[in-house]
């Protein structure tokens, strides 16, 4: 017996060196070990994998690579665009260094196919998920391959650079899938355009549908500053390449990539240690304002004012009836034009995404003023900035045709600004406004210094009082538990950004828990937010004092200090639009469920306008504003902008309008006039994107350029209304329920307030079968947007929202 144990111990000992040889190859492939279907390499680091896969529901065989902890996300296809139809599969590296992908016939299905010749070579699974080719005794050692994917990548930005080698003219670029099942080169494209300081594009074939703005040392030009604390983006712009590249900050503890989908959405999410779902950073494009050219040639997008698009100081629009109607792909023109005379000059525009670089001429050694003079003495030249806004400002970038693609940016402290000629006429006109505004000051400064005192202590005096008495009146009339800052700040980590799941121009939001056990949702306002004082003590004087199963509970609030802090209750299925309009998750919500989704928003809609206390108008229903419970039951939320109607009021007018594109009602977005049916316009839009899963701003179709209001009243006259429904649960689907739910949304959303329901009438046609519904009229904003405008559009767009108590601000996004 004791022989027998010496025997299988010693063979034990024997066998170790084979053991460790195993456990080296596990990411490499040699001449001598290839890879089968069945098989995988693993990174050393565990991080990444290699091996064969099928993408959704697809029967097709792809090598890839993906994460080790995140198997579900692909970030590398080798032969997307030649799949295997069985597991014959097998890669395999030649003498020369070659890799090649053989099927069963030894037939080559793909190959790296390099000229380089590699001594023993070796292919190996790096832990930054690039696979590499090289020689067996350098290929750790030396950052030279023979061959890379980080030089192909896929549709996923993860550590590779994008870009150009300028040496060798070889463009790293991603390519969208076509759908989830297919990763074949889709439609869309993110490359750098590097014909000067360089910028990122999403591109559809020729047609450029988003950029970032030109690299301005610190960022693109066209973004927000976005914090370092997850990842750090880096450009490199110099004789023998340019390319961007994001780097975590803090790998251990989060995995960050950037991946272009076949909508042609770039998106940057986050997976945080021990978690299992991807969390949405940001979105390229986001909003219209995002949309490349959106306000047309010589127009600026400003998504904070209603009408978000402007023509630029000196210009005026060609078509002005077509701007009346929010249609603005017609450019704006010069209202005298330039004749390079005396007394021409240039307008500064402060915090801009600088217009594209089409007709541009750029010198990284000029100063700002030395740029002036050069462009005020070249008559072509219509506008002057700096490429590089640090240190002041240097180098120069000047334009000479139309300015293409200008938005305004809300960026304190790294703004770009740019210089625009304007005529003499109009230089005049400017000089003279300035000069009466000055004048203007003169005059008030001129009071005496008895005056001034007086008026100074008395406004001091009366704002120490007012905002004392405004602090005690917050506290008494706040019906709510008042919560500390200190247990606030305690549920959430201080605030950590891991705890954060949503951000946006209102502050951002946190995930919590209270020393109960109780998880909540914690929406900080930021100090410079746009939903200020007034919204605030709205939704807190609102939500209070409303109880029902379909509206978002509010626990409580914070006015501790410059605070200003709503506490909810948690949603974890977060937004409707989180699913309705993502290809994966929409497959959750089955016709069942979205019916009663749609019963529980009138349901709640309908307490609103009449069962409640106060009659209240919701005034921003949209996907982004429902959060679904834990039972996938929604629940309205976002008071921010709600008005209160009393007595026998029920129509009331606004210069501010506030809202989201896509979900207006015409009578308010045009004239600012609103009302209960102005929500009926809302849940009728929100109830065509519930039944076709598409968005009512982004849709597009090839046969015309309508919406989707005006495509489902097409489908509607052509009794082809079934057309409209979501493919995705037609297994599930009841015929009559979906027929009258279409029914019921074009009736919402007739062209005139008059025309439409009142809820108590939605909730009865819903709910009751038997009911006769009327026929429906043309519907609002029904007028076919220019081939320009949808080009700008990428098709079937797929995003969730980004925060579970969703931001209240203009928001074109849908």
């Amino acid at each position: 017996m004791e022989t027998n144990i010496f025997i299988d111990f010693y063979a034990l000992v024997m066998s170790l060196p084979i053991l460790l040889v195993l456990c080296k190859a596990a990411d490499t492939v040699t001449k001598t070990h290839s890879i089968t279907d069945g098989t995988t390499l693993v990174s050393s680091g565990q991080r990444f994998e290699l091996g064969f896969f099928s993408p959704g529901s697809s029967k097709n065989r792809y090598l890839g690579i993906w994460y080790k902890t995140a198997p579900d996300v692909v970030v590398w296809v080798a032969n997307r665009n030649n799949p295997f139809h069985d597991s014959s599969g097998k890669l395999v590296i030649t003498d020369h260094g070659n890799l090649l992908l053989l099927n069963q016939t030894r037939s080559v299905i793909w190959s790296t196919n390099t000229s380089w010749v590699a001594k023993e070579p070796i292919a190996l699974l790096l832990d930054s998920g690039n696979f590499v080719v090289g020689e067996k005794n350098k290929i750790t050692s030396s950052e030279i391959f023979v061959w890379q994917s980080f030089d192909y990548p896929s549709n996923t930005l993860s550590g590779m650079k994008i870009g150009w080698n300028r040496k060798t003219g070889l463009e790293g670029y991603l390519t969208s899938w076509k759908s989830d099942d297919d990763p074949s080169d889709g439609d869309f494209t993110y490359r750098m355009d590097n014909k000067g300081p360089p910028q990122m594009m999403v591109t559809m074939g020729q047609t450029r549908m988003f950029r970032t703005g030109t690299w301005n040392g610190v960022r693109f030009s066209g973004l927000p500053a976005v914090s370092d604390v997850v990842f750090k983006s880096t450009v490199v712009f110099n004789d023998n390449e340019s390319y961007y590249m994001a780097l975590p900050n803090i790998a251990d503890t989060v995995i960050t990539r950037m991946t272009l989908n076949s909508s042609g959405l770039a998106q940057r999410f986050i997976l945080r240690n021990g978690e299992t779902d991807w969390a949405i950073m940001y979105s390229q494009p986001y909003e219209p304002c995002d949309s490349y050219g959106h306000c047309g040639p010589n127009g600026i997008c400003r998504i904070n004012r209603m009408p978000i698009c402007e023509c630029l100081e000196g210009f005026t629009p060609r078509n002005p009836e077509e701007w009346k109607i929010l249609s603005w792909s017609r450019e704006c023109v010069r209202k005298n034009p330039l004749t390079c005379q005396k007394g021409e000059g240039f307008v500064k525009l402060v915090g801009v995404k600088l217009p594209d670089l089409l007709e541009f001429w750029s010198n990284q050694n000029m100063s700002l003023r030395e740029c002036k003079e050069m462009c005020l003495k070249n008559c072509p030249c219509k506008a002057y900035a700096n490429s590089d806004i640090r240190e002041g400002g240097n180098g120069c970038m000047m334009w000479f045709g139309d300015f293409i693609d200008v938005r305004e940016l809300s960026i304190k402290g790294s703004e770009d600004s740019i210089y625009i000629r304007v005529s003499a006429s109009d230089m005049k006109t400017i000089r003279e406004a300035n000069a009466k505004s000055r004048l203007k000051k003169i005059l008030v400064n001129s009071l005496s210094v008895v005056c001034i005192f007086c008026l100074v202590f008395c406004s001091v005096y009366g704002k120490i009082r007012k905002k004392i008495r405004g602090f005690r009146r917050q506290k008494e009339d706040i019906e709510l538990p008042l919560f500390d800052l200190a247990t606030v700040a305690s549920a959430t980590k201080n605030f950590s950004p891991e705890r954060m799941i949503g951000a946006g121009g209102f502050g951002s939001v946190y995930k919590g828990n209270l020393s109960t056990g109780q998880e909540i949702a914690v929406k900080r306002l930021a100090q410079n937010s746009g939903q200020g004082l007034k919204e605030f003590m709205n939704e807190v004087d609102l939500i209070g004092k409303l109880q029902h199963r379909n509206l978002v509970a509010l626990l409580g609030c914070c006015i501790e200090r410059k605070e200003r802090i709503l506490i909810y209750e948690f949603m974890p299925n977060e937004s409707l639009d989180h699913f309705i309009f993502d290809n994966k998750r929409s497959t959750i919500l089955c016709w069942e469920k979205r019916f009663n989704i749609v019963l529980g928003i009138a349901r709640g809609l309908l307490y609103l306008h009449r069962d409640s206390k106060l009659q209240i108008i919701h005034m921003d229903l949209k996907a982004g504003n429902i959060l679904l419970d834990k039972n996938l039951n929604p629940k309205i939320s976002d008071f921010g902008l709600a008005r209160i109607f009393g007595g026998d009021e029920n129509e009331a007018r606004t210069r501010r309008v506030v809202g989201t594109y896509g979900y207006m009602s015409p009578e308010y977005a045009i004239d600012g006039k609103f009302s209960a049916k102005s929500d009926v316009f809302s849940f009728g839009v929100l109830l065509l994107e519930i039944v076709s899963g598409k968005k009512n701003r982004r849709f597009s179709h090839p046969d015309h350029h309508h919406n989707l209001l005006g495509h489902a009243w097409l489908l509607w006259n052509e009794d082809r209304a079934l057309d409209l429904m979501d493919g995705c649960f037609k297994d599930s689907y009841v015929e009559s329920q979906v027929l009258r739910c279409i029914q019921v949304g074009l009736i919402c959303v007739q062209k005139f307030q008059n025309d439409r329901p009142t809820m108590s009438s939605i909730v009865s046609m819903l709910e009751n079968e038997g009911t006769i519904l009327p026929q429906p009229k043309q519907p609002g904003f029904f007028i076919e947007r220019s081939s320009n405008d949808e080009n700008s559009t990428p098709k079937n767009e797929e995003t969730g929202s980004q925060n579970s108590v969703t931001m209240t601000k203009l928001d074109a996004g849908r």
